[in-house]
């Protein structure tokens, strides 16, 4: 068993839990793409757990390219202004591609990346999520791989971070109030 940080409060998400979804996750990706060129597209920075075990989880040839957006600044909530920090290195026209993305929030942020990459013409474009939160999502998004449905607090571990720190932990979890509060 992964020691628990001495700043998490409740683990929502176990490794177990999440190593076991992403299995299935990617079973269900190789089947889906098994006669299609597939291009990963991760959201960074917190994507990048899920993409290198979504990426191992899956039996079939892709290709990897990682975006990076922010909407949350420093805060615990997000801002629903969205910058494109980093742009893919890849051309989306006629490919599958497959937006892995760590969790979904409001939904603010996916949605206006999915609009972006639209309009750059690929022949597919889903989503693969491994966390949602229902409750505070604000737009309809259809989530093809979806994971974990949790509550609406903020979490961290697996890519998630608070103030940079965290995204190590191999599980997701609440973090202690005295963390965060001033």
């Amino acid at each position: 068993m992964t020691e628990l940080n001495p700043d998490i409060e409740q683990v929502i998400l176990t490794e177990d839990d999440i190593q076991s979804k992403v299995a299935l996750m990617g079973k269900q990706i190789s089947e889906d793409y098994r006669d299609a060129d597939l291009l990963l597209v991760g959201v960074l920075k917190g994507a990048f757990v899920m993409m290198a075990d979504i990426a191992r989880a899956i039996s079939i040839p892709a290709e990897f390219d990682f975006m990076a957006v922010s909407s949350y600044g420093s805060s615990t909530r997000t801002s629903g202004i969205v910058r494109i920090l980093k742009d893919l290195d890849l051309d989306l026209h006629d490919r599958n591609v497959l937006i892995i993305e760590d969790i979904v929030d409001s939904g603010l942020t996916l949605s206006y990346l999915l609009k972006n990459l639209k309009g750059r013409k690929p022949r597919s474009l889903e989503i693969c999520a491994l966390m949602t939160k229902p409750e505070v999502q604000e737009v309809t998004l259809d989530i093809r791989y979806h994971g974990f449905a949790i509550p609406p607090t903020f979490v961290v571990g697996y890519g998630l971070d608070y103030h940079q720190r965290y995204r190590n932990l191999p599980y997701v979890g609440t973090l202690k109030p005295h963390v965060y509060e001033d």
